[in-house]
């Protein structure tokens, strides 16, 4: 069995157990928690499986388990008490009494494949780790520790402002989330570029281009930015916001308009 058809095998497991789970508790939205978790699961049993303990094994496993763990917490915390996502909700409505299959080809198995590409970088080094470490190494590290910086200081200020009940009803403004609307999605963009450097120096490395150009189209043109923000269409104080503030590249809001 090759390295990338186990990996395939694990994720449908994975995905399907998940998805069973989702059935019981009547929750689709769990597959969230579960996505940082199935990157975390893919890397370790690659690892183990096939891992030589090179030390460019060690690094891109550890980092995407740090990355996996800490997203799967957050949106663990995020989710306690709220029920099934606003998203979610939407699709069991309109699915009708197509829902129990279309969850698991759209929901589940979709995003096990989504995982699997975006993971190449991370089966290609334990597939063949390649050489010493470099500067490419190097560089992808520090741009994979600004990228988790900028995800996880975003998503800990967004959870802190949700928790504060004088905010209810409120969009966050401040912060990182002066400069950007979706500074957690910023971050996970750029971390997965310092990923696919890493991943650059072995054997077809830069078929791993695949996973941040993935990301990248998945976070700005489907389920990132425009599903998130058609929830606040009508909402004026948002359009405020977002006529003074970059969707997603970090940048000074507009002058003239005070962000607050």
């Amino acid at each position: 069995m090759t390295i990338f058809l186990l990996c395939g095998l694990v994720l449908f497991v994975f995905m399907t157990a998940i998805f069973v789970l989702a059935m019981i508790v009547k929750d689709n939205s769990i597959v969230d928690v579960a996505y940082g978790l199935a990157f975390v699961l893919t890397s370790w049993v690659l690892f183990i499986t096939y891992g030589s303990g090179h030390l460019r094994q060690w690094l891109i496993v550890v980092l995407v388990s740090l990355w996996g763990v800490r997203l799967a917490v957050h949106i663990a915390l995020r989710k306690k008490g709220e029920g099934e996502d606003f998203r979610y909700r939407q699709w069991r409505e309109q699915w009708g009494e197509t829902f129990v299959w279309r969850s698991f080809l759209q929901i589940f198995v979709l995003q096990g494949t989504v995982v699997f590409l975006v993971a190449l970088p991370t089966q290609l080094v334990i597939n063949s780790p390649g050489g010493h470490l470099g500067v490419l190494d190097l560089a992808g590290v520090v741009i994979w520790l600004f990228g988790f910086g900028f995800e996880s200081i975003g998503d800990w200020q967004l959870l802190r402002f949700k928790n504060n009940p004088d905010n209810r009803g409120k969009i966050i403004q401040s912060g990182l989330w002066r400069f950007t609307r979706h500074p957690n999605y910023f971050g996970e963009a750029v971390l997965w570029w310092g990923l696919f450097l890493i991943a650059c120096q072995v054997p077809y490395g830069a078929v791993a281009i695949i996973s941040p150009l993935l990301i990248d189209f998945l976070l700005l043109k489907v389920s990132g930015i425009p599903m998130l923000e058609a929830k606040y269409e009508n909402n004026t104080q948002f359009a405020a916001y977002k006529a003074r503030t970059n969707a997603f590249f970090p940048w000074i809001p507009k002058a003239g308009v005070r962000n607050d």
